[in-house]
């Protein structure tokens, strides 16, 4: 009876877990209309939507804006004329 009530309250707690997290900062990054609108969420209700999905939805706009680090840096072949 024992081992039974332990298995049970053991299972309950890892119920009690968080899901898995349903966009991925790939995901966001590949939506910018949803990335404007969790950006701008976290900006007025952080508390509510959690630091886990803000701060990928961070790492999502610093990937659209810095791009995937695999583009190599091409730099013109003459200077500028200014």
């Amino acid at each position: 009876m024992k081992t039974t009530s332990l298995v049970f309250v053991c299972i309950t707690l890892a119920a009690c877990g968080k899901s898995p997290p349903s966009e991925t900062v790939e995901s966001l990054a590949a939506n910018p209309e949803r990335l404007k609108q969790l950006r701008e969420q976290c900006k007025t209700d952080r508390a509510k939507l959690g630091d886990e999905l803000c701060n990928r939805v961070a790492e999502a706009t610093n990937r659209r804006f810095f791009g995937d680090g695999k583009t190599p840096y091409n730099p013109p072949k003459e200077a500028p004329k200014f």
